[in-house]
C-alpha cells in the first residue's frame, strides 16, 4: 500500500466517493474530510471508516482546514453541482466564489501540498486555484480529460474488442464541449488506429461524440457523475504519492503550446511527487492543433471574464 496523507475538501457525491475509493484501493494511509457542514463530513468519515476492516488500513477522519497540515495532496471537490442541461462553463462564476474561500483556507494551513481540483468547470477553476494559491504551476492540477480519455479507451476497446489498457488514445483540451481526440497518434500495440482492422471513420466520430456527451447523459439519467471521476482522482493521487511519473491527461498551466499561453487545459503530462514533472508536446495534426487552439481560446475568454 502506498503511504501518504490526503485531504478532501467537499464531501458531496464526488468527494465522498473518492474518499471511499481511497479505502478500497489503499492508495493513502490517512484521509481527512473537510466540509462547510462539519456534521456531514463526520458522518461520511464514520460510514467510510466502517469499511476499513474489510478493505485496507486507511485512517479516515473528519476535521477542519487545520487538519490538512501535512497532507501531500489536497483534493478540492467543493462547489455547487452541475444542473441538467447546464454546461460546465455555466458553473464558473458560482464556483469561483466558492474557491475564493476554500483555497485561502487550504493554503493558510498547508503550503507544501499538491492541489488537485475536481470541481467543474475544472480547467478554469484549476487556473483560479493557481492564481489564488500562489503555488508554483506544477503543484496545481485539475482532473482534466483523464476521465474523458478513459471513456474513449473504453469505447474503443468495445468497438475493436481489445483490452482498453492496450489502447493508446488521448482526449485533450477542455474537459467539456470543445475537447478533442488526438486520432492522428492513436494506436493499438503500435499500430495506428486507422490501420487497425475494424477502423471506420464514421464510427470513430460517433464514438467520440458519445464520449463528449456522456456526462450530460449520465446527469440526465441519475443526476450526477461520481464513480469514474473518483477512480480517476485516485489514479492521480496514487501517481503523486508514489512518485510514479505516470503520463496522464490532466489539466495544468501551459505556456507556448501550439501558440497558447496562460491557460489551464489538458495535454499528456508526466505526474510525480512534485505534481507536473513534464508536459509532453504532442506532434498534433494541423486540424487537431487548430481545434486545440480554439478550445484554449474559449477557456481564456472564460478566465478573462473573472475578477482575479
Amino acid at each position: 500500500m502506498t503511504q501518504g496523507k490526503v485531504g478532501i475538501v467537499g464531501t458531496g457525491l464526488v468527494g465522498s466517493t473518492f474518499a471511499y475509493t481511497m479505502v478500497l484501493t489503499g492508495v493513502a494511509s490517512e484521509v481527512v474530510l473537510v466540509d462547510i457542514d462539519p456534521d456531514k463530513a463526520a458522518g461520511q468519515a464514520m460510514d467510510i471508516s466502517h469499511a476499513v476492516p474489510l478493505a485496507h488500513p486507511v485512517q479516515v477522519k473528519s476535521g477542519g482546514y487545520q487538519d490538512l497540515d501535512g497532507a501531500q495532496v489536497v483534493v478540492i471537490a467543493a462547489g455547487v453541482s452541475q444542473r441538467p442541461g447546464e454546461t460546465r462553463l455555466d458553473l464558473l462564476k458560482r464556483n469561483t466564489e466558492v474557491f475564493r474561500s476554500v483555497i485561502r483556507s487550504v493554503t493558510g494551513n498547508n503550503r507544501q501540498c499538491v492541489l488537485l481540483v475536481a470541481t467543474n468547470p475544472v480547467d478554469v477553476l484549476t487556473y483560479v486555484a493557481w492564481r489564488l494559491s500562489g503555488f508554483p504551476p506544477r503543484r496545481v492540477i485539475g482532473s482534466g480529460t483523464l476521465l474523458d480519455t478513459s471513456r474513449l479507451r473504453h469505447a474503443l476497446g468495445e468497438h475493436f474488442r481489445v483490452d482498453p489498457r492496450s489502447i493508446h488514445a488521448y482526449i485533450i483540451g477542455e474537459h467539456g464541449d470543445t475537447e478533442l481526440p488526438v486520432w492522428s497518434l492513436a494506436n493499438i500495440a503500435g499500430m495506428r488506429l486507422r490501420d487497425f482492422p475494424g477502423h471506420d471513420e464514421e464510427e470513430m466520430g460517433a464514438i467520440f461524440e458519445g464520449v463528449r456527451t456522456s456526462a450530460y447523459e449520465i446527469i440526465r439519467r441519475k443526476g450526477a457523475t461520481y464513480y469514474a471521476i473518483a477512480i480517476a482522482l485516485a489514479r492521480i493521487v496514487e501517481t503523486i504519492i508514489g512518485d510514479n511519473r505516470t503520463v496522464l491527461t490532466v489539466s495544468s498551466l501551459i505556456r507556448d503550446y501550439e501558440g497558447i499561453d496562460e491557460v489551464c487545459t489538458s495535454v499528456p503530462a508526466v505526474v510525480g511527487s512534485g505534481g507536473i514533472e513534464k508536459i509532453i508536446r504532442l506532434p498534433l495534426a494541423p486540424e487537431e492543433a487548430e481545434a486545440f487552439r480554439h478550445s484554449s481560446r474559449l477557456l481564456r475568454e472564460a478566465i478573462d471574464s473573472l475578477d482575479l
